[in-house]
């Protein structure tokens, strides 16, 4: 694979996050959904203790979600 086709940022990590969790990627934009008006920390440790996701993971589907509901 080349650097270009590569996929950078937040979005790499969603591979080994429906892998690990077992949801795809929308239904965790659901559940942000469900955080609106919450601060990005906030989101963060709602996902590490509701669903037991890990630091990593759950900063990197924050830091997507905001991204693109700020596109």
């Amino acid at each position: 694979m080349s650097d270009e086709s590569k996929v950078k940022g937040p979005a790499s990590y969603f591979p080994s996050i429906e892998k690990k969790y077992g949801q795809p990627i929308s239904y965790w934009m659901t559940v942000l959904d469900g955080m609106q008006g919450k601060k990005h920390m906030e989101m963060v440790a709602a996902l590490k203790t509701e669903y037991q996701m890990g630091h990593g993971h759950a900063n990197a589907l924050v830091a997507y979600y905001r991204a693109q509901a700020e596109s």
